[in-house]
């Protein structure tokens, strides 16, 4: 049995508390550049709220009951809580750490998928890759 469907939904948790922290700092974004970095956000934010459903779609494709309590999926998240600032560039950085923590979850998941034979899912890690890989050069250049 392969590991595939308990990675998904670790990644599932992982996703889900990191669209919350990108969505809280949307929410509460201060200072000089406030309006970038809201729409900034906001941009990310909803992205990564796009994937929540396919990841979920993914391990019940695997014959697997997706995790869907917030309790459930915050314990099956590596990603922990931050405290709130309201500097953009202190949230940026924030932001920043915490998408490199998905992107390594996210390539761990796309090895596995291949080594289950899983391309369809693996296509998809590898979409989600890409898009995460986007967030980090954004994320990296607005803290320069």
């Amino acid at each position: 049995m392969s590991d595939l469907p308990k990675e998904l939904s670790e990644l599932l948790g992982d996703v889900t508390v990191f669209y919350f922290r990108v969505h809280g700092y949307h929410w509460n974004v201060e200072g000089e550049d406030f309006a970038q970095y809201h729409e900034l956000f906001e941009t990310i934010y909803e992205d990564v709220y796009s994937s929540i459903d396919p990841i979920a779609e993914n391990i019940r494709k695997l014959d697997e009951y997706a995790p869907f309590k917030l309790d459930t999926l915050i314990k099956l998240a590596s990603l922990k809580d931050s405290k709130v600032p309201t500097k953009p560039v202190a949230m940026a950085k924030d932001l920043l750490t915490a998408n490199g923590e998905v992107l390594e979850k996210l390539k761990n998941v796309f090895h596995t998928a291949n080594d289950a034979d899983e391309q369809g899912i693996a296509n998809f890690i590898a979409e989600r890759i890409d898009m995460h890989q986007k967030w980090a050069w954004q994320l990296k250049a607005s803290t320069k």
